[in-house]
């Protein structure tokens, strides 16, 4: 830009200069003139000001090598796309198939939010079949997504944000809650059928509002309450007569739960302006230390003495391996997918998705792996369902609502 201006203010020098000796001292007058400078010396040739191009150019220039001559700041002032006219007309950009379609693009992501979820709970449970070692498996579901989140940085997709001590002390216990509540999770799919797991699972919601209520002091209200108590009666009702039942399933499902909770009142007190896609990732990396040390002592000795050869035994090195792989990649990625689906849409939107993938993915759990219930199981199961529905409309309602109202 500078060096353009500066070259046509030569020229301008050079044309004018034979007209000014023919006047005698204005020569002089006209070339002790400074405000050729560049922009930053204070120059204003671009502006058209102090030394008036415009007139300069009329005296020795037609008018076709004086738009010439003006073309190439006139473009620099104006910033067209390259390759446009000299006109200094915008092209639009073309929109792309992203902006074009949003609604099939957010339809994408819940269809591969449902798909990656069924297929890592079915194969999640596929390998607990043959090899029951939750803790171990927790770790591989870990291990395999800081592996990816780990290259993903390092080829910039996402560029890692960097955390500080600060930080980490807010992550820290997020991290914590991510990993018990994780752990607890898939030792209750390996003890029990995982469509009971989900069915205890939903209760979620109602040790959430028992949080928000007694330890954050918030006032949940009556609507909430009710809409809780299908929940809980849904899931009393499947508990008591599911065939695959046992404490074991039942009681870390149900720590599950509280792990969940106080991981989402430490997320509120955790609130960063840094990406969800490197939160979690921290995240990952922080639960994964805090996981491998009990699977190490409680399930080390017994994976050392005959649970790696066991299983590999039963379907093979590579499948062994592979699975493993597998398993945790869908781990991540559904989580990561879940995620972005809740920057697309609407909380309300997300919260009846959510809803909808612990449908599906209890329905086909049971189709897969042929798990009978009970009549009364299906309809404790569908009742809970129906009011995890309810309450998770009636929230998300009431913090639009409250969203409205503080942008009003």
């Amino acid at each position: 830009m500078e060096s353009r201006v500066l070259s046509r203010a030569t020229t301008i020098a050079h044309v004018r200069t034979p007209l000014r000796e023919s006047k005698g001292n204005a020569s002089s007058s006209f070339m002790s003139i400074k405000p050729i400078g560049g922009v930053s010396e204070g120059g204003n040739l671009i502006w058209g000001r102090q030394l008036r191009p415009s007139l300069l150019l009329e005296a020795s220039y037609p008018v076709t090598a004086r738009k010439e001559i003006l073309r190439p700041v006139m473009s620099a002032a104006s910033s067209p796309a390259e390759g446009s006219d000299s006109s200094g007309d915008e092209k639009v950009a073309p929109v792309g198939f992203f902006d074009k379609y949003p609604a099939l693009v957010t339809g994408f992501f819940f269809f591969m939010w449902y798909f990656l979820n069924v297929i890592f709970n079915i194969l999640n449970k596929k390998i607990y079949n043959y090899f029951p070692y939750p803790y171990f498996v927790s770790v591989i579901h870990l291990f395999v997504g800081v592996v990816y989140c780990l290259v993903s940085w390092a080829v910039g997709l996402p560029k890692r944000a960097p955390v500080d001590s600060n930080l980490l002390k807010l992550l820290i216990p997020v991290a914590v809650c991510h990993a018990l509540g994780h752990v607890t999770s898939n030792v209750s799919f390996a003890a029990v059928a995982v469509s009971f797991t989900h069915t205890i699972k939903a209760l979620e919601p109602f040790f959430n509002a028992a949080a928000s209520q007694f330890i954050l002091g918030q006032q949940i209200p009556l609507t909430l309450w009710l809409s809780l108590a299908p929940v809980v009666l849904g899931v009393s009702m499947a508990s008591l007569t599911e065939l695959s039942f046992n404490w074991v399933g039942f009681i870390s499902a149900m720590i599950s739960n509280i792990s969940f909770t106080y991981r989402s009142l430490y997320s509120k007190k955790a609130m960063t302006d840094m990406d969800s896609t490197n939160i979690y990732a921290y995240i990952s990396i922080i639960a994964l230390i805090v996981c491998i040390p009990p699977a190490i002592i409680i399930e080390g000795p017994q994976l050392l003495k005959h649970g790696f050869s066991d299983g590999i035994a039963k379907v093979g090195l590579t499948k062994f391996i592979s699975d493993l792989f597998w398993v945790g990649m869908f781990y991540h990625l559904y989580n990561q997918l879940a995620t972005n689906t809740l920057e697309r849409v609407a909380p309300l939107t997300h919260a009846v998705g959510n809803v909808l993938k612990r449908v599906f993915v209890i329905g086909f759990s049971i189709v897969i792996f042929g798990n009978k219930i009970s009549t009364q199981t299906g309809i404790g199961t569908a009742i809970a369902i129906a009011g995890v529905a309810t309450y998770s409309y009636i929230k998300a309602k009431m913090e639009e609502e409250k969203r409205k109202g503080k942008a009003a």
